[in-house]
């Protein structure tokens, strides 16, 4: 299985991290838009209470988990056997 869609997922959580912490997001709001940890944090507790770095950390793990979900997709349609 080749992990295209992995490596491309991943490649996007960090660019919106990296983005983030260069300073053009000053008001965090792409972060809030796509990432998907930051949804849950706003429903339970203020941004502000959480370290951001570990923020960053499951947005990267969360874009890289979607992406793996999705190379399973792919190599599941792969391998089904066509009559």
């Amino acid at each position: 299985m080749r992990y295209i869609i992995t490596a491309a997922c991943t490649l996007i959580g960090t660019a919106l991290c990296l983005f983030n912490v260069s300073g053009y997001d000053p008001h965090n709001l792409f972060l809030m838009m796509f990432s998907v940890p930051m949804w849950f944090v706003e429903l339970f507790t203020d941004l502000h209470k959480v370290n951001i770095w570990f923020m960053y950390a499951l947005t990267i793990l969360s874009w890289a988990l979607i992406g793996f979900l999705g190379d399973l997709g792919v190599a599941r349609i792969r391998s089904w056997r066509h009559l």
